[in-house]
């Protein structure tokens, strides 16, 4: 029975137990937690440290309004990096490779950005919909455009990050299997090939964690926009 390449991307089971709730859980018990102490270990200090790194920098374009977000943004920015990060190990799966996943993180947070603005201040938050100058024949125009441009965000968020990471995956598996397939007959292809896949995988590493950073990063933009 011939196995299609995508089969790693689906959800796995265990005696009838998805194992997804296992792999979204795993990223809340890997980290420990800090603690009251005036001195820490080395691994709990440089957690912090990145944390609090991490916080100041996503904090930079946001008004105080929406520092309020700190604590959420910044456990998202580690969830997403911890998934992404343990998709690369073998024989693991990585829920975020999974549509549905990534829309249940993006389609939550940017609708409480957009009932923020439209609390907060609708003016602006419905002045969106409508550049200023726009000549008359084009207003409707423009506010269907602009309408479908806001909606279409959650999808853009939860599309780029899926297919970031299923592509990159997917490229693994195709070169490991050339590799494989091509060591009998022709073991110099296949180690030239062997060693393309190493710099892949650093590659991927870096793409899990910019594809984590991106998703945080827009969102505090939308959100950005509506406080």
């Amino acid at each position: 029975m011939m196995l299609s390449f995508f089969d790693q991307f689906m959800s796995p089971t265990l005696m009838g137990i998805p194992l997804i709730a296992l792999a979204l859980a795993l990223p809340w018990i890997m980290y420990p937690a800090p603690t009251t102490r005036w001195l820490n270990n080395r691994f709990i200090a440089l957690q912090s440290w990145l944390i609090n790194r991490f916080t100041q920098q996503l904090l930079l374009p946001l008004s105080i309004g929406g520092h309020k977000w700190a604590a959420l943004l910044t456990s998202l920015m580690i969830f997403l990096i911890t998934l992404n990060m343990l998709g690369l190990i073998p024989y693991t799966f990585t829920p975020t490779t999974q549509l549905s996943v990534n829309l249940g993180l993006a389609t939550p947070l940017w609708l409480a950005t957009v009932i923020i603005g439209m609390r907060n201040k609708p003016t602006h938050a419905l002045g969106h919909l409508l550049p200023e100058g726009t000549p008359g024949p084009l207003i409707p125009v423009l506010i269907i455009i602009e309408t479908i441009s806001l909606l279409i965000r959650p999808l853009a968020l939860g599309v780029r990050l899926t297919a970031n990471l299923t592509a990159g995956h997917l490229l693994i598996q195709l070169i490991s299997t050339a590799a494989f397939v091509l060591l009998p007959f022709i073991p110099t292809v296949a180690i030239l090939m062997s060693a393309v896949m190493v710099l892949l995988t650093l590659l991927e590493i870096a793409v899990a964690m910019i594809q984590a950073y991106v998703f945080v990063l827009l969102m505090t933009l939308y959100l950005q926009e509506n406080v």
